[in-house]
């Protein structure tokens, strides 16, 4: 693998100014834009490597996916996962250069998907690219699938994986792009957790009112609070009846391996500016808590007046936006109907419950062969031994390609803590880019040799 490594060495500022060309694109979904510009742009990337390119439509609604196949050496398959589109970019003015303009700082490069995911596609294709010079053919047989829409939450991801069951079979897949610790340690990420978004709305009469009219019209503001505050207690606990039940413990392997990871609380509390998490965690409590327990969070709060200076209003609207991250083997339909009967059940049958995205949580057994596979690759990538984490903390379709496809499926990339993505100023590290980019070599490599 040395002559693979050093071509991705020698050949890293022309990755870099594709990297740069791709994320010039404002392919932002959540706003509908560049998509077909996009989903172009990316499919020249892929013919000009090889591959049979088609763009595959969603069914009622959701950007196309970019689908490409090439063959290799081996008979086995896999199929890389990833997305082309981006957050919004706002709040504009906490950028420290354009968010979609490339920018070289130090030993970091800034722009709006440089991590998410963009770069993590530019360095699936370095790799390919360094094998190709280096060995003439590609080690194994490559799909790819590269959504335009993940980034509000695949709404048909699921549908599409079932209508092209057949073009998507694979022995394994390789998510969207995971990354190293704050110290570099490269991590092996095996699943997610699910979701369940939704919006809560309440009225309370046909128009706004003057304030005084608080001695007997009703508040929406006020009716909402009072319904949010029944749904989690000060203890961090979420009181909607049944909330817990099927939730499924933690395998030993699973709970060694949190256990395993280092401590990074220190780090993540100096760049959030927080003086404590929430009780008190550290340590092995706080990395349970994270990724092995579920949450219930509100995300959004609109009512009444917002705008600088007084008005003494009394709002008849009010709404509130909230998202559950689940744990196996919660169901994000099962979840949605407890919270619409709590909410009846306290009294607020009032409340409009409507139902915005969700996703199931899965999740790869740390045993898997394929596993095996990734962290082997990582061993030849990186100076340092790879983490094996079971799952993060946040969501995507993963349910679809391990239960539906039932492939095993492991996560690694080139992103790094700090890497802010979703945030102002997402970046990453040219030297974690390299490393990924490595790793992805040899994981190809390895494969066709397993």
């Amino acid at each position: 693998m040395q002559e693979v490594f050093r071509y991705i060495d020698d050949h890293l500022e022309e990755t870099l100014d594709e990297l740069r060309r791709f994320c010039a694109l404002p392919t932002v979904s959540a706003q509908g834009q560049a998509i077909s510009e996009t989903a172009e742009f990316l499919s020249e990337m892929l013919r000009r490597r090889g591959f049979d390119v088609r763009v595959l439509p969603k069914q009622d609604k959701g950007n196309p996916v970019v689908y490409a196949e090439r063959p290799g050496k081996s008979p086995k398959t896999i199929l890389l996962y990833n997305h082309y589109d981006v957050q919004p970019p706002e709040p504009l003015d906490l950028w420290s250069t354009p968010p979609f303009e490339m920018t070289r700082r130090g030993d970091k490069l800034y722009a709006r998907g440089v991590s998410d995911d963009k770069g993590q596609i530019v360095s699936r294709l370095a790799a390919l690219d360094a094998l190709l010079a280096v060995n003439g053919e590609a080690p194994i047989n490559i799909k790819f699938c590269i959504e335009g829409d993940e980034e509000i939450g695949s709404p048909e991801i699921e549908p599409f994986v079932h209508k092209h069951l057949d073009l998507l079979k694979a022995d394994a897949c390789l998510w969207e792009g995971s990354g190293v610790t704050w110290d570099g340690q490269p991590q092996i990420t095996l699943g997610v957790k699910g979701l369940l978004y939704v919006e809560l709305e309440v009225r309370s009469a046909a128009r706004d009112s003057h304030s005084s009219w608080a001695t007997v019209v009703p508040n929406a503001a006020w009716r909402l609070v009072w319904a949010l505050s029944t749904l989690k207690d000060a203890d961090e606990q979420v009181m909607i009846e049944g909330f817990y039940d099927a939730v499924r413990p933690s395998t030993a392997d699973e709970r060694a391996a949190i256990e395993a990871m280092p401590s990074d609380e220190d780090e993540l509390l100096q760049t959030l500016e927080m003086p404590r998490y929430l009780k008190g965690l550290r340590g092995v409590d706080y990395r349970l808590r994270h990724y092995s327990e579920p949450t219930c969070t509100i995300d959004g709060l609109t009512s009444g007046y917002q705008g600088p200076g007084a008005k003494t209003v009394l709002p008849a609207l009010a709404s509130a936006k909230l998202d559950f991250r689940l744990v196996p083997d919660q169901d994000p339909q099962d979840i949605l109907a407890k919270l619409k009967a709590h909410l009846v059940r306290h009294g607020f049958d009032d409340i409009e419950v409507r139902h915005l995205s969700g996703g199931h949580p899965a999740r790869t057994p740390l045993d898997s062969p394929f596993v095996k596979v990734v962290e082997k690759a990582a061993r030849e990538a990186y100076p340092v031994e790879p983490l094996l984490v079971p799952t993060m903390a946040g969501t995507g379709p993963l349910h679809s390609f391990i239960k539906t496809l039932g492939m095993p499926t492991a996560d690694c990339g080139i992103s790094y803590p700090d890497s802010r993505i979703h945030a102002p100023d997402e970046n990453i590290r040219i030297a974690d880019f390299v490393s990924g980019t490595k790793h992805m070599a040899a994981v190809l490599a390895g494969m066709g040799e397993a």
